[in-house]
C-alpha cells in the first residue's frame, strides 16, 4: 500500500454524494417513544405552550437528526438494502481495507428539526489521510460529512465521522 491514493477515490473529496429525501416526515409519535425510552421529560417535546414560548414551536430532541434517515430493513418496492453512511463502504472497496471503525463521531446542530419537516441529507468525504499504520493494522483514516437539511434548504445539522478503514496484519497482501 503506498501514500498515493487512486485518482476515483481523490476526486470524491469533498463532492457531494448520496443526497437523498426521506422516506417520513419528522412525527411527534417517534419524538414521544424516544423521550419516553429514556424518561425525557423535557418540556419542549411534551408540552405545546412550553415549546410555542421557548422554540417557536415543538421540535425534535437534537440527539435524533439521524433518526430520520435510518433506513428500514425492508420496504415496498425496495429491491436492495440501504447503508447508511455509504461512503465509508465505497471506500472500504475502493481501497480494498475489509475493517473499518468509527475512532470519532460529532454533530453539530443548527436549525431545529420540527414535526412535519421532510428532511433530505448529503454525504461529503472530507479527508483522507496517507497510509498508516496502528495496533489494529495498516489502513487510512477518512473524515465523511453528513448535512441534514429542511424542506427551505436551512441547515439542521452535520454530522462528522472518522473511520479508519484497515487491513490486519496477517491479512497483508
Amino acid at each position: 500500500m503506498t501514500d498515493d491514493l487512486p485518482a476515483d477515490v481523490t476526486a470524491l473529496i469533498d463532492q457531494t454524494r448520496y443526497e437523498e429525501t426521506a422516506d417520513f416526515p419528522v412525527e411527534r409519535g417517534y419524538v414521544w417513544t424516544s423521550c419516553a425510552s429514556v424518561e425525557n421529560g423535557n418540556p419542549l417535546y411534551w408540552d405545546e405552550t412550553a415549546a410555542a414560548e421557548i422554540t417557536g414551536g415543538p421540535i425534535a430532541p437534537p440527539s435524533m437528526l439521524s433518526t430520520w434517515f435510518r433506513p428500514h430493513h425492508w420496504s415496498p418496492g425496495q429491491d436492495t438494502p440501504k447503508l447508511p453512511l455509504q461512503i465509508h463502504f465505497d471506500l472500504k472497496a475502493q481501497l480494498n481495507l475489509p475493517e473499518a471503525i468509527i475512532s470519532e463521531f460529532t454533530t453539530v446542530f443548527h436549525e431545529p428539526v420540527r414535526p412535519g419537516n421532510v428532511l433530505t441529507t448529503c454525504q461529503r468525504l472530507r479527508s483522507i489521510s496517507p497510509v498508516k499504520t496502528t495496533k489494529l493494522g495498516r489502513g487510512r483514516f477518512w473524515t465523511i460529512d453528513v448535512e441534514y437539511r429542511n424542506a427551505r434548504g436551512d441547515l439542521c445539522g452535520v454530522e462528522s465521522y472518522t473511520g479508519f478503514g484497515y487491513r490486519r496484519e496477517e491479512q497483508a497482501a
